[in-house]
């Protein structure tokens, strides 16, 4: 019998949510951080006085605890540390670290080292190792204080921080930013790319920062799956270009805000909503799928200003608001802390636009499919995006759920 409206698409996509649910649950071991199988380090670098180089090291602290313990061969490292974890107990957390200095010292510093010239700088561990949270992640904070033989040339920071060959993470990046011989400025290390001179140009500056952008909208199903949810849940072009208008403004807005600390908003509050934005406005259209086909499933929409009609409006404020949280977590995944400066600004802008690539070139896919098979086939259309966002939205609320408990 054939479908003559969607009003019982959602009581069917009902029969099909245990399958739905196993599955996000299948995904959950992988994909439970949004940035699986990859990871950032954060290195905060000045020159508090001549001879002397600052670096403020921000390392993972579930990979810190596993790979030190690995490669040291340090086994209560591991035991106390994981507990610690598996609690969610951050100042235990911070005393697995504490004590067993030692060997976390060596692991760091045989992988992360800064030069004066051509002669390497001597670290020196200063102060106890304190926590915070990136994105919703423990994250170990490690100060050092590296002694450096005079030099009037360049510094050379490389990072080679949990390598591949460890087997727990890949491609993982280094995003510095520094003050060194009077040049503000900023880089992103990874295995290609292991170290650079503060003397760098300024186009490979531009091209790390566009690259750094474009990686982490790739690595980030959240934001991938944001943006999935906000496709399939636009029938025309006019839709689409709204909606992709209206989230790029508001990420932009508070992208740059907290990039330069103009606003600081708790990672524990921004991950759980960026989540609960996913499964919102992927749930938004399968609520939209009760309208007749006639009105919803096929391209004849009601008129309205700029061709929306009053649900298409609402649809894009919640778009809109949502877009100012996601913009906070860009912010954080970047990692930049100096002061307002050009050099900051271009480095924000050159991120933004590596964001807006991929996030043009994934609509320029998908959206021109959906709307093929919209016009040719209507009902086929309407159970295909129905399904995708009801996996989007099961996978949105066991993030929202998983960082809550977690947070």
């Amino acid at each position: 019998m054939p479908l003559r409206t969607t009003a019982r698409t959602p009581a069917r996509l009902a029969r099909l949510a245990p399958a739905v649910l196993l599955l996000a649950l299948a995904l959950w071991p992988a994909a439970a951080s949004a940035h699986g199988f990859s990871t950032t380090v954060y290195a905060d670098v000045t020159q508090p006085e001549r001879g002397h180089v600052r670096v403020e090291l921000g390392l993972e602290y579930d990979l810190l605890v596993v790979s030190v313990a690995d490669t040291q061969h340090v086994d209560a490292l591991y035991q106390e540390g994981q507990a610690a974890f598996d609690d969610g107990d951050t100042a235990a957390m911070a005393r697995a670290l504490a004590d067993h200095p030692a060997p976390v010292l060596a692991y760091v510093t045989e992988r992360f080292g800064v030069a004066s010239g051509d002669a390497a700088c001597t670290p020196a561990q200063d102060g106890d190792v304190t926590m915070t949270r990136r994105e919703g992640v423990p994250y170990a904070v490690l100060v050092l204080d590296e002694a450096c033989p005079p030099s009037d040339g360049s510094h050379r920071i490389t990072s080679t921080l949990f390598p591949d060959a460890e087997g727990y993470v890949k491609d993982a990046k280094t995003v510095v930013s520094y003050d060194l011989d009077e040049q503000h400025g900023s880089a992103a290390l990874d295995p290609s790319h292991p170290s650079f001179s503060t003397d760098q140009s300024f186009l490979a500056e531009t091209w790390t920062f566009f690259r750094l952008g474009a990686e982490h909208l790739l690595t980030g199903t959240d934001h991938i799956l944001f943006l999935l949810a906000v496709i399939v849940g636009s029938r025309r072009l006019r839709e689409i270009v709204l909606a992709a208008t209206a989230f790029t403004v508001a990420h932009s807005i508070t992208f740059v805000c907290a990039a330069t600390g103009v606003v600081d908003v708790p990672a524990r509050v921004v991950e759980p909503v960026i989540a609960l934005s996913i499964a919102v406005v992927a749930a938004w259209h399968l609520w939209r799928l009760r309208s007749p086909v006639s009105r919803y499933g096929t391209l004849e929409l009601a008129r309205g200003p700029l061709g929306l009609d009053r649900a298409g409006w609402l649809r894009l404020a919640v778009v809109l608001c949502f877009g100012l949280v996601h913009g906070l977590g860009f912010a954080g995944a970047l990692g930049l802390d100096r002061e307002l400066s050009g050099s900051l600004l271009w480095s924000l802008l050159v991120f933004n636009v590596g964001i807006e690539a991929v996030q043009l070139g994934i609509i320029l896919t998908v959206f021109p499919l959906l709307a093929l098979l919209r016009r040719r086939a209507p009902r086929l259309g309407a159970w295909v995006t129905g399904a995708v966002a009801a996996g989007v939205a099961v996978m949105g609320l066991v993030w929202f759920v998983e960082r809550v408990t977690t947070g």
